[in-house]
């Protein structure tokens, strides 16, 4: 009788796992985590359900929603004719900005292995426009360059080709300011890019040109196998902010002109907070989480095919 009372008084899992979470340790690490807990659930979890619900409504931030099932979504690809432009011309400058973009960052990169006095100045200076290329500042002096009295005017006229263009009120030239901007704000690419080269042993090289590889076989066969883990991290990362690009399209060209750099996510500002469709904003954010998921997933996917790991054991 005493063994079988002594197993009653013994206390359950249950029980030891709630007394765990009260002991004075694990009480400290949640007090501290806190407030990231609560931050995420308020300002990430509840509006990302949120807008999971108002996606199949019809609501305008006044009336009740009212539920309307996949009528957002049909009405996307079969009506609205403009959601469609806005699709293709961020389709368009995400295919066009971001390989530009991690050229460029990488040549910069090359550029800046070679060891002086000053490299580190250099490498600050190429770094300032990513920090600052993404303000309203920055935007509205993008306006005035590619402005028909614009600095781009003035030198071209130096070199001798007068013209009076307003780059940013035409629609062949519109988008290419915005990924002439795009291209400029490199730096963080470029910093990623350098710190994978300073991985590369200087030993590779050497045996390369012992075996008389000349510099572009060297790039070709070794840095850029090598540099395959970093290419694809800045391609995820690049595309990503690529398809929610928003600030340089809203300032500079608001959209225009004829809807010709209206991108994704400034249309999807228009028709949430300027013409108070609320769902259908909804159902078109859920429509771009899903569109860049499949991207993400298609490169993940593909990555085995390209990405070379030095590391990786052989299976």
């Amino acid at each position: 009788m005493a063994k079988i009372n002594s197993k009653k008084d013994q206390p359950t899992k249950s029980k030891k796992s709630f007394r765990n979470f009260f002991e004075r340790d694990n009480v400290v690490g949640y007090v501290f985590v806190s407030p990231w807990i609560i931050g995420f659930v308020i300002f990430t979890a509840i509006p990302i359900l949120a807008s999971l619900y108002f996606a199949f409504t019809e609501y305008d931030m006044i009336t009740a929603p009212k539920f309307i099932g996949l009528d957002n979504f049909k009405e996307m690809f079969t009506k609205d004719k403009i959601y469609i432009k806005s699709l293709l011309v961020t389709f368009y400058f995400v295919f066009a900005s971001v390989p530009l973009r991690l050229i460029f960052a990488l040549f910069v990169a090359m550029l800046l292995t070679v060891k002086t006095r000053i490299s580190g100045f250099y490498r600050t200076v190429f770094y300032i426009p990513s920090i600052i290329g993404g303000s309203i500042a920055i935007a509205v002096i993008w306006k005035r360059i590619f402005s028909s009295e614009g600095v781009l005017n003035d030198l071209l006229a130096i070199i001798g080709i007068k013209t009076n263009i307003s780059y940013l009120t035409n629609e062949k030239t519109a988008i290419w300011a915005l990924v002439v901007l795009s291209i400029w704000q490199f730096g963080s690419s470029m910093l990623i890019f350098l710190a994978g080269l300073k991985q590369i042993p200087d030993s590779y090289y050497e045996a390369a040109k012992i075996d008389g590889a000349n510099k572009i076989q060297s790039f070709l066969k070794i840095t850029i196998p090598m540099l395959t883990p970093i290419i694809f991290f800045n391609l995820v990362m690049q595309i990503i902010q690529g398809f929610m690009t928003f600030t340089q399209s809203f300032v500079i060209t608001n959209g225009g002109p004829m809807n010709s750099t209206l991108f994704y996510s400034v249309y999807l500002y228009q028709q949430s907070f300027k013409y108070f469709h609320m769902g259908y904003g909804s159902a078109m954010a859920w429509i771009m989480l899903l569109i860049i998921s499949i991207f993400t997933f298609i490169i993940f996917k593909s990555s085995s095919m390209w990405v070379y790991y030095e590391t990786k054991e052989e299976k």
